[in-house]
């Protein structure tokens, strides 16, 4: 099958994915997450559209002789009336449309005890909100991380590894990606194509049967995809060696979407996980603009909770105190919504245009 990419840094490219890439990514899923006993089977609830993460799950559900439910088109009330009505036991959501599942009045009355496997993933999820669905939702929330080059299941966290032994949640573990997955190499790499050891920041780079084939007709963008051997992510982060998160996948940012503020290298992630703690904040997205004196000026968008307000200076001494001034924007936005793709990210692309444009 031929996927294009999301194309939210650019024109999307062709992704050639064969049937082992399929059977990989569909053995890995089986592996890793709760299923059904026999003769019990799954029914998973996919929202469209079908051509990313929601489609290429319907795979492992299939091959365990499962049922997919599809929603056309995403509305919050109707997506938990058909978790009850149908007794869904798996369902993927990106992070934007669980906050909405966590903000919407009816979780409280609605019926989940079917579920086992909530999967989240296609984004970064706030820590903070990711624990309030371990609570409100339940213990059934599920990471999974991929990209359409090596589809989903790079690296995964079940529900049970967001809790401790003791059952208390885990919370070092709720900012990470999870674990590598069985079938699949991670290494972290620096620019001249050293591999790091653990605990230090480089590109996340694989090597799996779950890597495509390469690009369509694009063999330059294969050739720079593929470099020293391992399939390049695009993706900035460490393997942990922390005692009880050794091992444990960390992504700091995507590489293209790092901020050079004033000379240092400031990950949007990180400031968007500082931001999305304020409880206020319903999503948000950290961008960098051109700035003659910063060279890039750290800029925050923000979406607001419902009936909620805030000033640019409550978010900046916010974020200050708790990862220090150098990572606090320069600039506080506060819009309606943020434009994002069909799959749910964000789409920074826009956002630069809009406010470079202004």
């Amino acid at each position: 099958m031929i996927v294009g990419t999301g194309g939210t840094t650019g024109r999307p490219k062709g992704v050639m994915l064969t049937g082992t890439n399929i059977e990989t990514m569909t053995a890995l899923t089986l592996m890793s997450y709760p299923w059904p006993e026999r003769p019990a089977r799954p029914t998973y609830l996919a929202l469209a559209p079908l051509t990313h993460a929601a489609g290429v799950l319907c795979f492992p559900v299939l091959a365990s002789g499962g049922s997919v439910v599809i929603m056309r088109t995403p509305d919050v009330g109707a997506f938990l009336e058909l978790v009850a009505a149908e007794r869904v036991t798996h369902t993927f959501l990106p992070p934007t449309l669980i906050y909405m599942v966590l903000d919407h009045p009816a979780l409280q009355t609605t019926d989940l005890s079917s579920l086992q496997c909530f999967w989240y993933g296609a984004a970064p999820m706030s820590s903070r909100r990711l624990e309030e669905a371990l609570t409100r939702i339940g213990p059934v929330m599920a990471q999974l991380f991929g990209q359409t080059e090596a589809p989903m299941m790079i690296s995964t966290m079940s529900p049970r590894d967001h809790f401790r032994p003791d059952g208390s949640v885990a919370h070092e573990r709720l900012s990470s990606a999870g674990r590598p997955a069985p079938l699949v190499t991670v290494s972290i790499m620096d620019d001249d194509g050293r591999l790091l050891p653990d605990g230090e920041r480089g590109e996340i780079v694989v090597r799996s049967s779950l890597v495509m084939r390469g690009y369509y007709k694009n063999p330059e963008a294969t050739a720079e995809a593929s470099a020293h051997g391992w399939h390049h992510t695009g993706d900035i982060g460490y393997l942990s060696a922390e005692p009880g998160d050794e091992g444990f996948l960390h992504i700091v940012d995507r590489a293209k979407d790092m901020v050079i503020t004033g000379g240092f290298n400031v990950y949007s992630t990180e400031v968007e996980q500082a931001l999305m703690a304020h409880p206020a904040v319903a999503d948000c997205a950290v961008i960098g603009l051109p700035d003659e004196k910063w060279g890039e000026r750290l800029t925050a968008v923000l979406q607001l909770r419902p009936g909620q307000s805030v000033t640019p200076e409550e978010v900046q001494a916010f974020v200050k105190e708790r990862i220090g001034s150098v990572k606090t924007p320069k600039q506080v936005e506060v819009w309606d919504d943020l434009p994002r793709s069909k799959v749910g990210k964000v789409l920074k692309t826009e956002i630069k245009q809009v406010l470079g444009a202004s």
